[in-house]
């Protein structure tokens, strides 16, 4: 696989990363522009969150099967979350860990 192509896939990763981190922390995303009318609904974040955890798990996925590295974009626990490919309660309160010094995305 040439670099350009794991570079692509890497940039792809980040912005994936972004994205699931926007939603986590209700920032908007593009998801909102797509849904507006799901604002309203309680079950939006929900739903915004589960896309943005998908496209991050579906890049992974291309990641592996195309043997490029992506785990270092990822803390150990953020690795091991999607891994584990199940976005769980904990992934969602734990995600930011409480001693990571790096700000949520802005």
């Amino acid at each position: 696989m040439g670099t350009m192509s794991a570079d692509f896939l890497i940039g792809k990763l980040a912005d994936a990363k972004t994205h699931f981190e926007r939603a986590l922390d209700c920032k908007h995303t593009e998801f909102d522009d797509l849904y507006p009318y799901m604002v309203e609904h309680p079950q939006f974040f929900w739903y915004k969150r589960y896309v943005a955890w998908s496209e991050l798990l579906t890049i992974v996925k291309l990641c592996d099967e195309l043997s490029v590295e992506w785990k270092k974009q990822f803390t150990d626990k953020q690795s091991h979350y999607i891994a584990k490919r199940v976005m769980s309660s904990r992934v969602l309160d734990e995600w930011f860990e409480k001693n990571d010094s790096r700000e949520h995305v802005g």
